[in-house]
């Protein structure tokens, strides 16, 4: 109620495609004078809005879907109207991140925001490599349906296959889809119904898996390698059987040794 009260009391709309606002606003019975500002006129667009608020007018922002400057445009306009000495005020609003989030059953002390990866393979691979590093966190991934194959791959490639990856699909709209699975099923999840690879997506990439989270039937099969084995060779075996990384079997294991 309070975002509608704000477009309706404003003299201009910044939208990042005024077809697609345009009809919100017509749902809505707003009339104000809507100006396109997305990537490719946002310090243009900023000139023009600052020279809007310089003569007494109220000016909103909206975008497409999701809250501005979050992976969407804004983050300059906000930086040069606050810098021309004009008051920014953020009305709460749906952030496709925190939706996921919220849905997804994921539990971590921390989450990290990505966003979009480089769309080039390379940059992409070396993206997702200085993310290996952080273990204990949610990863929060957006991706267009055009590239989402290739990262999925990437992302089997540069992961844990034990560690689980969220589908947030086209979230808040009318084929809204939230899948949970393990990374090493991913692929083959999008691939058994086309469908599943359109719109946009929020992915997000589980902690890795502690010892104490690792499945009873992994830990089965580790016991029993390790009645005839020995503790490397049976975490090397049982990391090839049930995907679980051999360094997180091998600390199970010598749990198990010590409290035998």
């Amino acid at each position: 109620m309070r975002a509608l009260e704000v477009l309706r009391a404003a003299n201009t709309i910044a939208a990042e495609d005024t077809r697609h606002s345009q009809r919100l606003l017509e749902a809505h019975g707003i009339s104000a004078h809507l100006l396109a500002l997305h990537e490719h006129n946002e310090q243009e667009g900023a000139t023009r809005i600052i020279e809007m608020l310089g003569a007494g007018q109220h000016v909103a922002l909206i975008t497409d879907a999701g809250t501005p400057a979050i992976s969407d445009p804004g983050a300059r306009l906000v930086a040069r109207v606050q810098e021309a000495g004009f008051p920014v005020l953020p009305i709460p609003g749906p952030c496709a991140a925190i939706t996921a989030l919220s849905a997804s059953g994921l539990t971590a002390p921390h989450f990290h925001f990505v966003g979009f990866l480089p769309t080039k393979t390379s940059a992409r691979k070396s993206a997702l490599e200085a993310l290996r590093g952080i273990e204990e966190s949610i990863l929060v991934f957006y991706e267009a349906p055009h590239r989402i194959l290739e990262c999925v791959e990437d992302l089997q490639a540069g992961f844990e296959p034990e560690r689980e990856i969220v589908f947030a699909r086209e979230l808040t709209k009318l084929f809204e889809q939230i899948a949970r699975m393990p990374l090493a099923q991913a692929m083959d999840w999008l691939k058994e119904d086309p469908n599943r690879q359109r719109g946009e997506f929020v992915l997000l990439i589980g902690p890795t898996p502690k010892a104490s989270e690792i499945s009873a039937e992994a830990q089965k099969i580790l016991a029993l390698l390790l009645e005839e084995l020995p503790l490397k060779k049976a975490a090397r075996l049982a990391s090839e059987i049930t995907g679980v990384p051999k360094n997180t079997l091998y600390d199970l294991g010598l749990g198990m040794k010590n409290d035998a």
